[in-house]
């Protein structure tokens, strides 16, 4: 099902969100000082904390961890016959692209690169670190190589594994690629906001019809 044109397009996509992101939250990660809300208590606060590995959940990452399973059922939507199989392996994709989309963030974002990117310097991953990377990076891939081999199980064909096996290696490859473009992005960054260069103050904009709450 995850022909090599799909894994490139999953590789860039993960690249994309990584960039949006970053567009989006700056040098603050988590949507620490985005305008949404947060929980870590309650039934769904509890539940996320458990699941996440005590990070708080927050109406952002409900939606924005969402869109790209919305996006991997797209296929079903234009043609793909839908199995229980293939349904495992499209969920599959998300845990072992989830770590991509992650550390891609943490590599161009110019608050953070690489060397920054340490048990301690992360506040949303207090968990255990296992070298470099949070304890949460290979257990996620474990547990996509884990539905990967339970699709094949239920259905979806002997290459399923194979076919994930290409998906991570793609993934490895844009993480690498990322590190080594880096510095250029973090170049055309800083560019992009030196100072005197916005122009905000030309785009029309007025307050919400609402008012500012």
């Amino acid at each position: 099902m995850i022909g090599p044109l799909g894994v490139v397009l999953l590789c860039l996509f993960a690249l994309w969100m990584a960039l949006v992101e970053i567009e989006i939250e700056g040098d603050r990660g988590w949507a620490e000082r985005l305008p949404t809300w947060f929980r870590v208590g309650g039934p769904a606060g509890r539940l996320y904390g458990l699941v996440a590995n005590g990070r708080p959940l927050t109406g952002y990452h409900l939606f924005m961890a969402t869109l790209p399973l919305i996006a991997f059922h797209l296929p079903f939507g234009f043609g793909v016959d839908w199995s229980l199989g293939r349904e495992i392996q499209v969920l599959a994709i998300y845990p072992a692209w989830a770590v991509a989309w992650d550390y891609v963030w943490f590599v161009l974002n110019p608050a953070y690169t690489v060397a920054r990117f340490r048990r301690g310097l992360v506040w949303w991953y207090p968990g255990p670190w296992v070298g470099r990377f949070p304890l949460d990076y290979p257990l996620a891939v474990a547990l996509s190589f884990a539905m990967a081999a339970l699709a094949w199980a239920a259905g979806a064909g002997s290459g399923a594994l194979a076919e994930q096996a290409w998906l991570v290696g793609g993934l490895l490859v844009t993480c690498a690629l990322a590190v080594v473009l880096a510095p250029a992005y973090r170049r055309w960054y800083a560019f992009m906001r030196r100072p005197g260069s916005d122009q905000r103050e030309r785009a029309g904009i007025t307050p919400p019809p609402g008012g500012e709450e």
